[in-house]
């Protein structure tokens, strides 16, 4: 059975690309949501087995919404990782604070995405 991946991001385009090559390369099953609102209600629904969370979104951040998913019994051991174009040792240790499991940097690499993909299912 495939791994399920949630990736939670408002860029069309990051979006696309990130869901084409965990899809068609990484063999995953992804599904998105365009916002942190949309994004817990998605986590709730489909209990995936990883999310990659941006952190800059429209409604409310990637954080917070972390925050709203971890906070759910049926959902805490699910692994978050932050990505995000916020790059320094402050931002990452501020998110693995918040919750996230794991903290990746825009832009990555399509094996760097997989890689750690892997490391967290």
């Amino acid at each position: 059975m495939k791994s399920r991946i949630l990736y939670i991001e408002d860029n069309p385009q990051n979006m696309d690309l990130v869901c084409r090559i965990l899809s068609h390369v990484g063999g995953y099953e992804v599904f998105g949501a365009v916002d942190g609102l949309s994004g817990v209600e998605k986590a709730r629904h489909e209990k995936p087995d990883l999310i990659i969370m941006d952190i800059n979104l429209p409604d409310i951040s990637g954080i917070e919404a972390t925050q709203r998913i971890k906070a759910q019994p049926d959902l805490h051991q699910i692994p978050i990782i932050a990505f995000t174009a916020d790059t320094g040792e402050s931002d990452r240790q501020k998110y693995l604070a918040a919750g996230c499991d794991g903290y990746m940097a825009k832009p990555a690499s399509a094996q760097m995405l997989l890689t750690t993909v892997q490391r967290y299912l």
